[in-house]
């Protein structure tokens, strides 16, 4: 039986932190932008912001004993979901799992290569990666040498060498493993960014891209991309780029990114084959991979899903705090929208 004082709070039904008071548990839902679009747990369907910090409670140094039982029995470390037998986890296993790249010494000597492919449908993805080097005094300056393009179906569509723009400091070998000698035919910068925005704009015209757009541009994938597209002076639409280094679901409990490498071996069930040095075809095909299974998550379907919606503007106004108060915890939670685009919305367009 719950303690006296207990049935008295406010329980939020996301979350479930407790309030002594009703305008508490609104102020908080009104900050909280709790969805359906948040990791939950399959169990007890608490909301979290990450999927760490779901794995913190399911699995973690102090785990909800009772979903952790549960967990243990039929859940996927992977993924995180919980299945009605461990014959249904079993299965389910052999496609979360993925296997790593298999570089062959033929792949090797491509990515050094111009080549350049097509992909087709409208609004298909690509995934970018750039090896970057060092330029300036203390060789801290990041410049672009090599480009690397995939499509959705892990296709080398585009990889070169580009031709720095700054006398290069360090090359930054162990890292990168390129030698000067790379560069002696290296694609100009101009060049190299007429490809990459033809591949990206499909045909489409940069200033008609927008929010929801059913054009042909294509969204761009990658890690980090802020620092590639910065290196290459290409300016792309922010509404068309999936970062996995910005997803707040991938991200640390303190907001901070995670490195590739962990988010590959926690996500996908397998470590990069390289160690340090990350190519950059294992470098696009892992940001693919992960940006194909946020886009894969089954989840229910609302008309306006964002808070930023003009439909939701002011779902928890303070001019309607009496009406909130009003209400019960599940309706709060019912008008709650996310503060995130849910990648998993692209598969509607």
């Amino acid at each position: 039986m719950d303690h006296p004082c207990e049935t008295l709070r406010h329980k939020c039904e996301g979350c479930f932190k407790q309030f002594n008071k009703i305008e508490h548990l609104v102020e908080h839902m009104r900050i909280s932008f709790h969805s359906i679009h948040e990791p939950i747990c399959s169990f007890c369907h608490k909301h979290f912001r990450y999927f760490e910090s779901l794995r913190e409670h399911l699995i973690g140094p102090l785990p909800k004993q009772e979903c952790k039982n549960i967990f243990n029995a039929r859940g996927c470390k992977i993924c995180l979901a919980m299945f009605e037998s461990p014959l249904q986890l079993n299965l389910h296993q052999e496609s979360c799992q993925l296997r790593p790249i298999n570089f062959s010494h033929e792949n090797r000597a491509r990515l050094g290569k111009t080549e350049s492919g097509g992909t087709k449908g409208n609004n298909e993805a690509v995934a970018l990666s750039c090896t970057m080097v060092g330029a300036g005094i203390d060789g801290s300056l990041n410049i672009c040498v090599r480009v690397c393009v995939v499509d959705q179906n892990e296709s080398l569509i585009f990889s070169t060498y580009v031709n720095p723009t700054l006398p290069i400091t360090n090359y930054r070998y162990e890292f990168t493993g390129v030698r000067p000698e790379h560069l002696r035919d290296a694609m100009p910068l101009k060049q190299v960014q007429k490809k990459i925005q033809e591949f990206l704009c499909n045909g489409e015209q940069m200033w008609k891209i927008r929010p929801g757009s059913t054009g042909r541009a294509r969204i761009l994938v990658g890690h980090g991309l802020q620092e590639y597209l910065t290196s290459l002076q290409i300016d792309y639409p922010p509404i068309m780029i999936r970062d996995t280094a910005k997803y707040p679901p991938l991200m640390k409990t303190s907001k901070l990114s995670n490195s590739l490498h962990c988010l590959t071996q926690t996500y996908l069930g397998y470590s990069m084959e390289n160690g340090k040095r990350l190519e950059g075809y294992e470098e696009c095909v892992a940001t693919m991979r992960l940006y194909m299974r946020m886009k894969s998550q089954v989840h229910k379907r609302e008309e306006y899903p964002l808070a930023s919606d003009p439909q939701n503007k002011f779902n928890f106004a303070n001019w309607k705090q009496l009406e909130l108060e009003k209400m019960t915890p599940q309706q709060l939670l019912q008008i709650s929208r996310s503060d995130y685009y849910c990648w998993c919305l692209d598969s509607t367009l």
